[in-house]
């Protein structure tokens, strides 16, 4: 099994997300993809000829002082996709929480008052703010960072959607068991239209909270110590969570990324970190994109992000900054600030290094090679 490879299977491993959940491809091609390099050259072809190698896509940039002028300015461009795009739709924004006492962790709600001042003249009817925080109960976040106070400035309603209910999902455990969580049906319903919304935050898993993640990390449910599958999403260790995070992502992302970098968060995020003044504002339709530009303005190296060099890889995105117009008259490249890193930056890096699986000893049996290194393709180049 070791030396013979079955390209194949591999190439369904690629393109097939149902086969992949069904676990009839994970073991035989998964597992395997970065160990072997007639595997990974036949990936790079693969990934060469299909029609998202040819692929672009545009990010609105913007640098100021002003929170809500900057986030108006950004969403301009995009004003007509956007009237378009949320016709017949629930809209749906997606603040981030991760914890409920720290305005610093969470999205600012001057960023959230920019957004419905722009999209009140749409009629867009009630507005849903929807988060899920990890500490459970969101409500205290909504009251203690202001946002009750816009219920009563517009026309929408903060729901804790840890207390709604949830659609099967499966993703991997650390010995690339399938493992069922719950997702919040409100991620997978097409009915509804997200609006993502985070500041620039450094994290200690994954090392940046950014659109995606905001996303991908606020679907699954928490209803409890028992039940938290935000928990389940971790894994044995960060690999894990940059592998899982590109499973969902497969299903959820957001129709519109809004990144508030006026003031980002560095060091020991996602809660408890220092704040850096930016002064600077993105957004797009693609949210890889988007977040491939966040990344550069905190200078952090994109082949560092598992998560979206996995999504780039699939084409889910364009993440390659060469095929990501700017739009606007300022340049993310003289705007970039170097953020502080969480203290374990070497362990979340470990998704680049060959696989180990639980319980094996000294490397031998089961799978080698894991989901580490090779090339990217459409996405941005991973080292080993």
């Amino acid at each position: 099994m070791r030396n013979s490879i079955n390209l194949q299977a591999v190439s369904e491993h690629l393109n097939n997300r149902r086969n992949f959940l069904k676990g009839t491809l994970l073991f035989s091609a998964g597992a395997l993809l970065s160990q072997h390099s007639r595997v990974r050259a036949a990936a790079a072809t693969l990934q060469n000829t299909d029609s998202n190698a040819a692929q672009r896509s545009k990010v609105s940039f913007v640098a100021g002082k002003d929170r809500r002028d900057m986030i108006t300015k950004v969403l301009e461009p995009w004003k007509d996709e956007i009237q378009k795009g949320i016709q017949g739709k629930q809209v749906i924004i997606k603040p981030n929480f991760v914890g409920t006492n720290n305005l610093l962790c969470a999205t600012h709600p001057d960023a959230v008052r920019a957004v419905l001042d722009f999209l009140k003249p749409m009629n867009p009817g009630k507005i849903i703010i929807g988060e899920s925080s990890a500490s459970q109960n969101t409500m205290p976040g909504f009251e203690n960072y202001g946002y009750l106070a816009l219920e009563k400035e517009y026309n929408v309603s903060c729901q804790d959607f840890n207390t709604h209910t949830g659609s099967p999902y499966w993703i991997v455990d650390g010995n690339l068991r399938p493992v069922r969580i719950e997702i919040i049906s409100e991620f997978l319903d097409p009915k509804n239209y997200f609006i993502s919304m985070t500041r620039l935050k450094t994290h200690n898993s994954v090392i940046a909270t950014l659109g995606l993640k905001n996303m991908v990390m606020g679907c699954p449910l928490n209803a409890g110590r028992n039940s938290s599958y935000k928990r389940t999403m971790h894994g044995s260790s960060s690999r894990w969570l940059h592998y899982n995070m590109y499973l969902v992502a497969q299903k959820v992302r957001p129709q519109l990324t809004v990144l508030d970098g006026l003031e980002g968060m560095q060091g020991n995020g996602p809660m408890n970190g220092t704040p850096v003044e930016h002064g600077v504002s993105l957004a797009g339709t693609d949210v890889m994109a988007v977040d491939s530009i966040g990344a550069q303005l905190m200078d952090v190296p994109l082949e560092n992000l598992g998560y979206l060099n996995y999504c780039g890889d699939a084409g889910l995105g364009v993440i390659a900054r060469d095929r990501i117009d700017i739009i606007g008259d300022a340049k993310p490249a003289d705007h970039i600030i170097k953020y502080e890193l969480a203290g374990n930056i070497e362990q979340q890096l470990e998704w680049k290094q060959p696989l180990q699986l639980q319980g094996q000893q000294g490397g031998r049996g089961g799978f080698g090679g894991g989901f580490g290194g090779g090339n990217t393709g459409g996405g941005a180049r991973r080292g080993s």
